[in-house]
């Protein structure tokens, strides 16, 4: 099971790499040239937000290039909304293909809580007031699974090796893409409330 789903995060890693051309073909892009194109920030699209350092700049790149208009619209719609008047639930943005959830909830010890992974779609996580910590491991690092993959809710569960902890505060922005074990909604220090707007990505 565990080589399963590392080889569905090479495939996704892999299809999310195929379908460019020419300039807008990151993958094709020198360090020096991507390091330039995403701190320029202009993909932000007026959002004044940063990007956390754990977003792997050339996957978001490749991804970013290949939709667009999806990634366009998430980082329009986070620079519109107004967190004190977002009410919990789904928020439709383009229908499947991209919306948002937003929740709130007190965050958890880290012994409630379980890493989790997606396949048909990338997360963009974004603390809209309160702070936590994410867990984050590649596929490589997955310990046990705890529950297979539920295609309808696109997740599965389990527990990792060695993970990274990422401080998650308002302004800051988190990309999980496939095969990229993470769990939200850590306590940081202590449980305190967190309200948190997730846009899901549809990976084609």
């Amino acid at each position: 099971m565990k080589s399963t789903i590392l080889q569905i995060a090479l495939f996704s890693a892999a299809a999310l790499f195929a379908g460019c051309s020419g300039n807008n073909d990151p993958s094709a892009w020198s360090g020096q040239k991507l390091d330039r194109w995403f701190e320029k920030g202009e993909w932000l699209n007026g959002l004044k937000a940063v990007p956390d350092q754990s977003v792997s700049r050339k996957t978001f790149a490749v991804s970013y290039f290949r939709n667009k208009d999806r990634w366009d619209k998430a980082f329009v719609y986070l620079k519109n909304i107004s967190p004190d008047d977002l009410e919990p639930g789904r928020h439709d943005i383009d229908g499947d293909n991209l919306y948002a959830s937003v929740s709130e909830y007190i965050s958890k010890d880290p012994e409630e809580a379980q890493y989790e992974a997606h396949r048909k779609y990338i997360d963009i996580q974004y603390v809209l007031s309160g702070k936590e910590l994410i867990g984050l491991a590649p596929a490589s690092e997955l310990d046990e699974l705890l529950e297979e993959y539920d295609p309808e809710k696109d997740i599965e569960f389990m527990t990792v090796r060695n993970p990274a902890m990422l401080n998650a505060v308002p302004g800051r922005l988190f990309f999980f893409f496939p095969g990229e074990l993470h769990c939200p909604g850590l306590k940081d220090g202590e449980n305190s409330p967190v309200k948190k707007v997730v846009i899901k990505v549809k990976v084609d």
